[in-house]
């Protein structure tokens, strides 16, 4: 097995609600799955007397014995699925150690949970799933814990696929890993744009006009729905079901109720670079989508992506 989905895990059921859509791709994609879990040494008192420091390495050895026959045990309920499983224990700062293992060559994207131990606001805003998105190269797919899904794998968790695009190149970059993951899957993948107008002066000639709002959302909308069967067509050659959409309005908030309300499984967008990792991310369009949005979220940086 040349390819993995890495899966951290950090001995919480919460953070297990990633585990059946690993399943998934595993099984229709043909990846195996690395299991991680990074026990973290505590050194506050390395400085002091040996016999503190030695307490220490003893907890962390306690530590990484119980962690290993926790991932030894979710491996063997994903072997009996007939997926092939690996085992990875580091001892690291969480966000750092997820971060090493996903460089390395075999992982082909990472799936966790934006809820573990610490609650939602550590693992999406604070230092470990803040660094990860910023720094790892590889796709990465966020799944909520409240969406503990009950349906099987097998009967299959992501059916439909929302793809939000601006018409830029960098928007574009997720495009090559949703036509892989719907391949494999058979899921349908609706390409969504949202037109958001507003007033604009123009002066020429000494003479000044103003197009409004839906002036501007009327003359762009067929070019938009001509650049989203451009984009469909490359996606078409692999056989997917395909669905086009544009709609005008607030970017953020049309994303989200646009695949509320047509029932999709998971959101596929880039970071991208003309609005760096920051403003997708954590600005005003990606931040919303993370945060006020309920569906699994899967995140492509684009080639030229700022990272820091």
């Amino acid at each position: 097995m040349d390819k993995e989905i890495l899966v951290p895990l950090d001995g919480s059921e919460l953070a297990e609600v990633v585990l059946p859509y690993a399943e998934e791709l595993a099984v229709k994609l043909g990846t195996g799955i690395k299991l991680l879990r990074v026990v973290t040494l505590n050194m506050y008192n390395v400085y002091t007397e040996s016999i503190e420091v030695a307490y220490s390495l003893e907890q962390t050895v306690a530590s990484e014995s119980s962690a290993s026959l926790y991932l030894e045990k979710v491996r063997d309920r994903l072997k009996e699925k007939g997926i092939a499983v690996t085992l990875d224990l580091k001892r690291s700062t969480a966000a750092e150690g997820i971060i090493d293992c996903a460089a390395e060559d075999e992982i082909s994207l990472v799936v966790m949970a934006t809820h573990g131990h610490s609650g939602v606001t550590r693992w999406v805003l604070g230092s470990v799933a803040n660094r990860v998105i910023k720094v790892i190269e590889k796709p990465i797919m966020l799944v909520r814990a409240k969406e503990r899904h009950r349906t099987a794998p097998e009967q299959g968790i992501l059916k439909r696929i929302v793809v939000p695009l601006d018409g830029s190149r960098e928007s574009e970059a997720v495009i090559p890993h949703v036509a892989w993951l719907a391949s494999g899957l058979g899921a349908e993948v609706v390409l969504f744009q949202v037109l958001a107008g507003s007033y604009h002066t123009i002066t020429t000639k000494g003479y000044e006009y103003t197009i409004d709002r839906e002036q501007q959302i009327a003359s762009a909308e067929i070019p938009a729905e001509d650049y989203l069967e451009r984009i469909g067509k490359q996606l078409n050659e692999n056989g997917m079901t395909l669905g086009l959409e544009v709609k005008p309005g607030n970017a953020a908030e049309e994303i989200i109720d646009f695949a509320n309300g047509i029932g999709a499984d998971m959101i596929a967008m880039s970071i991208n670079k003309r609005s760096s990792v920051g403003h997708w991310v954590f600005g005003s369009v990606g931040e919303k989508v993370l945060h006020r949005g309920n569906k699994p979220l899967l995140l492509v940086k684009a080639p030229g992506a700022e990272t820091k």
